[in-house]
């Protein structure tokens, strides 16, 4: 599934080709999405100038003079620039093509993901208004993750990973923060102190940033903008490494199940 890195790798792929360009046409081949695509999405977008790309959690934000465009790459969903004349492979659902013969193609083999349209201003949609803060940002704290965490017997990394206390903290990347921590991913969140929560924070932000700077992750379904697939896998402390040498001690990699997702961490390094 992409996540947040994933999100803004495609964002900063896409926006340079589309900002201050003119839709042209817009074709849905397959309206079934997560939620439905608008009908009149053609008629909505026809001959609209794009005024930014901007991204909330998961959600990219194309804006027209009148109202926005809400996409979600769900599960397996990507966003590409291809020529107007690319071939259209089966999984194509949406295109919105501009006046300078570009188009923006929205591939998504599970049709998990969501094409949608606002006029009320974005942060008041339904989907996006009860969201936590951006990890990358400075509302983004352990002092915020101490405060919420208290009297929570749940364990911290499906706390850390719900996107009412901050958004975008993935399987993946709560993994890899953890690590970096040095904390247990079944711990109860509630038991953890605010110094460790703020040592997680940074751990949060460094494990993300490094990620949007090397191109997201390379997983089976994901590509950014311009069709290439991530880079950070390589770089993976844990995840995915279940039964091989921790990088910091030796110690193989343990894998458990937390909220039906795989977790894997150092019995040894993490306490």
């Amino acid at each position: 599934m992409p996540e947040l890195p994933e999100v803004e790798t495609t964002r900063r792929g896409i926006m340079p080709h589309i900002v201050g360009q003119t839709v042209d046409s817009v074709v849905v081949r397959n309206p079934k999405l997560r939620w439905p695509v608008p009908d009149n999405l053609p008629e909505l977008l026809a001959g609209k100038v794009i005024e930014s790309v901007s991204r909330r959690a998961k959600y990219l934000v194309i804006k027209v003079a009148d109202g926005h465009l809400l996409i979600h790459l769900g599960m397996s969903g990507s966003l590409r620039m291809v020529s107007n004349n690319e071939p259209v492979k089966k999984h194509d659902h949406v295109d919105i093509l501009f006046s300078n013969g570009s188009c923006l193609r929205y591939h998504d083999p599970r049709r998990f993901g969501a094409v949608l349209w606002s006029e009320a201003p974005v942060y008041e949609h339904k989907l996006i208004k009860q969201l936590g803060p951006e990890p990358l940002s400075d509302d983004f704290s352990g002092s915020l993750l101490y405060r919420l965490s208290r009297n929570k017997s749940q364990a911290v990394k499906t706390f850390i990973m719900d996107s009412h206390v901050v958004v975008g903290v993935g399987n993946i990347y709560a993994s890899e923060a953890l690590f970096k921590a040095g904390i247990r991913p079944e711990k109860p969140a509630g038991k953890i102190s605010k110094a460790r929560y703020e040592r997680l924070a940074d751990c949060i932000k460094t494990t993300l940033a490094k990620a949007i700077k090397q191109g997201g992750t390379t997983l089976r379904d994901f590509v950014g903008g311009d069709g290439k697939p991530g880079y950070f896998k390589q770089q993976l402390a844990v995840y995915g490494r279940a039964g091989k040498p921790c990088i910091r001690c030796q110690s193989p990699v343990t894998e458990i199940r937390l909220g039906n997702r795989s977790t894997f961490y150092c019995k040894k390094c993490q306490r």
